[in-house]
């Protein structure tokens, strides 16, 4: 289970501290489905519904893929592709032999990075899934008009045995489209929105193709949710949202997650959307903001140190490391580092942890501390249930709708009128 930290933030506390009152009340909301957006809170049922559903046929075409292609093309846009990307980036940063190249497109309207998506891609072998609750999002569906064109060059009327659908359950383009062709569907479930949506097929089918165990993410997430269910100031979701609340009174608008691993940056931009779809909204809301450590100290920390003091700080530690690795001795010493030598890379980075955190406190920025054990697929599952249950309390403790994102549509419908889509106004 996650573990959360916040005595480096008690000194900048207002008030009395945490409102643990308000988060037990924003909890009971949540699990009552009595608030706002409650027709959007069934990703806390999800890992055990897509078990008892989904979860065989979801692996089953990951092997299918596995056993046929170099390559999987996933196109979508937002939760549509964050949640996997950050899962494969953390899990699987290199393929191992036999795993295909995950490729994520729709995600943007850049024709050179399609292009060098296309060049990597080469001649290999690939299937695509394509990631849509309606099929008319413009940056996906441009990117899967592209790559349908691709398949059938290559596959000629085979290509729809390439292609494997996750969209709506009974309705939309995309699920008209696959009925017609035959694609093999999965469910973006209806209760469950798209930033909420990992643990679904929407984010599982690419993770099996990559090569990761989906079913040992799915059954940690059942015994974390189950964990997270605790009502009690001893719930990690609970210390960690009232303490966000609470800072975010006392000043502190702006809110860092950093990690010290780099395989965690797209675990971080899931993170980015999922907080900021779901509270930045009726002008309120704590902006999330990413850095990684320790590279960015050396760009970002002088301001971090020293900037404005409306920040609070976030850091995702893992217990143990995957690898170890002893710093060599060298008998002339030119470079000064024998006073480390023969000690693990991992305690080195623990003690800059370490010394970050007790600067940054002194420097008036709020510490927060979440850590799990390990990074594979219990750890992964660990961080998404807890961020996910502590977001959806705390954006009930602010007063918002944590489930919709009204605001996401604006742009949309000047692109389309500039566009000049029929009907566009």
């Amino acid at each position: 289970m996650v573990k959360v930290d916040t005595t480096g933030a008690a000194a900048f506390f207002g008030g009395n501290g945490p409102d643990y009152e308000a988060a037990a009340k924003a909890h009971e909301t949540l699990a009552t489905k009595s608030g706002k957006g409650a027709d959007f809170t069934g990703w806390g049922e999800l890992p055990r519904r897509i078990k008892e559903t989904e979860l065989d046929a979801i692996c089953a075409a990951a092997e299918k893929i596995r056993g046929r292609s170099q390559a999987l093309i996933v196109v979508g846009i937002g939760g549509s592709y964050l949640g996997a990307r950050g899962a494969i980036e953390l899990l699987k940063p290199l393929p191992g032999e036999g795993d295909p190249k995950v490729f994520f497109v729709g995600n943007g309207l850049s024709p050179d990075y399609l292009c060098d998506v296309l060049r990597q891609l080469g001649d290999k072998d690939f299937d695509v899934n394509v990631i849509s609750k309606s099929g008319t999002t413009l940056e996906p569906a441009v990117s899967f008009r592209i790559f349908r064109e691709l398949l059938i060059k290559k596959y000629g009327d085979k290509a729809d045995e390439h292609i494997f659908a996750t969209t709506d359950a009974r309705r939309g383009a995309l699920k008209a489209q696959a009925d017609e062709k035959g694609w093999p569907c999965f469910v973006v479930p209806d209760d469950v929105g798209g930033r909420f949506s990992v643990l679904s097929a929407v984010g599982l089918l690419p993770m099996a193709v990559a090569g990761i165990d989906v079913r040992r993410v799915i059954d940690a997430a059942i015994r974390e949710f189950d964990a997270l269910d605790l009502r009690s100031s001893e719930n990690p979701a609970w210390q960690y949202a009232a303490a966000r609340q609470n800072l975010y009174n006392a000043g502190k608008t702006v809110e860092l997650l950093a990690c010290y691993e780099p395989s965690f940056r797209f675990m971080a931009e899931w993170w980015k959307q999922l907080y900021g779809e779901s509270e930045g909204k009726d002008g309120i809301g704590i902006f999330p903001a990413s850095v990684e450590f320790t590279a960015d100290l050396h760009s970002m920390g002088q301001y971090i140190q020293a900037g404005r003091r409306d920040l609070m700080e976030t850091v995702v530690r893992f217990t143990k490391c995957r690898d170890e690795y002893k710093i060599p001795f060298d008998a002339a010493d030119a470079d000064g580092l024998n006073y480390v030598a023969n000690r693990d890379l991992a305690d080195v980075c623990r003690v800059a942890a370490d010394a970050v955190k007790a600067a940054h406190i002194d420097g008036g920025v709020p510490n927060m501390v979440v850590e799990v054990e390990e990074r594979n697929e219990e750890g992964f599952a660990s961080l998404v249930c807890f961020f996910e249950m502590a977001c959806a309390i705390s954006g009930y403790m602010s007063g918002v709708n944590p489930f919709d994102q009204p605001g996401v549509e604006a742009y949309k419908k000047n692109m389309f009128r500039m566009l000049g889509k029929p009907g566009a106004k």
